[in-house]
């Protein structure tokens, strides 16, 4: 079956494991440390307003990214949980576990208000983090070079240039960590099993393994456009102080993501012509850093999850929200 004839899917590393996002359910399959791999499915349920605001070009951005957010930060909890279940001493897992038995209500799973709390918390959490990216880098170059020259395309250029170093220097040290390298590598396993189900081969941890690492549609792309895109957004604005320079920013930042989100589609769409598909290149250098070559077990959980959502996508009909 060709690329052309399939679904686009995407997916996002969590702790020891690897969510995929299908039509009917989001899937998250996590490797415990008794080797087993368990699956929480989330329902993908989407209201009508936004599924229409998802066909705005520009507006669908933002919200795309939004949505992604608060499930991913689901997904991203649910395995953060389970890390800390594993890293629980013995004696204290069995109190944990008569506790629980008092208590029978608790085994049921999330419950809607907890699902959507965590939905909540991811959305700020990005927002947040958003803002620092956008905010310090101005404020660190108007300090820096405000009075030097007047030239604001000069300030823009030197002002991404400071926002390229920070990203660098905040994925170099995480990555150093030995939780995050581990996190780096089921990445580097979603993006094998998605590159191996659009080349059309059996998901077998040899055929997954032999594709690379490095996809275009990956969300550290859109972190390298979104820099781009805003040095040529933040030239037709002028500035009188710091303070003007950075509610700019702030206030623009949705058109920021809104044109990022677009040019990472026109690239991905193009990638196949001999010239275009370099527009994409800084996005998959930037990878080099997000995601490591992962071992087989680490591609073999991301095949389960992948192969899980796929299953439910053949039954056509949202499951209930499970913790498997």
């Amino acid at each position: 079956m060709s690329q052309n004839s399939r679904n686009i899917y995407g997916g996002q590393a969590v702790i020891e494991g690897v969510m995929f996002a299908g039509r009917h359910a989001n899937v998250t399959a996590v490797r415990r440390k008794n080797n087993e791999i368990v699956f929480y499915e989330v329902p993908r349920t989407t209201k009508t307003w936004v599924q229409k605001l998802k066909k705005v070009p520009l507006v669908r951005g933002v919200v795309a990214i939004l949505e992604s957010s608060a499930k991913g930060s689901q997904h991203l909890n649910f395995s953060m949980e389970t890390y800390a279940e594993d890293e629980v001493p013995p004696e204290k897992a069995e109190e944990q576990s008569e506790i629980k038995e008092t208590k029978p209500e608790e085994k049921s799973g999330w419950s809607l208000s907890m699902v959507v709390g965590v939905a909540v918390a991811g959305i700020i959490s990005f927002i947040v983090g958003k803002l620092v990216f956008t905010v310090v880098p101005a404020a660190v170059e108007e300090l820096i070079f405000g009075r030097a020259f007047s030239n604001i395309i000069v300030h823009n250029l030197i002002e991404g240039g400071i926002k390229i170093l920070f990203l660098l220097g905040y994925l170099y040290i995480i990555s150093l960590t030995p939780l995050i390298k581990r996190l780096f590598q089921y990445h580097g396993a979603e993006h094998k099993v998605i590159s191996a189900y659009e080349a059309g081969v059996d998901l077998t941890v040899a055929n997954v393994q032999k594709f690379t690492r490095l996809h275009y549609r990956c969300g550290s792309s859109f972190m390298v456009f979104s820099v781009l895109v805003g040095v040529i957004v933040y030239s037709f604005f002028h500035w009188d102080s710091m303070w003007e320079r950075i509610y700019i920013r702030v206030l623009l930042l949705p058109v920021v993501l809104g044109f990022s989100y677009e040019a990472l589609r026109v690239t991905n769409s193009m990638r196949e012509l001999p010239v275009l598909r370099y527009l994409g290149y800084p996005g998959l250098w930037l990878q080099k850093l997000t995601t490591k070559e992962p071992n087989d077990d680490q591609v073999a959980v991301s095949i389960a999850s992948f192969n899980r959502m796929l299953e439910l996508d053949r039954q056509g009909t949202p499951p209930q929200l499970v913790k498997v």
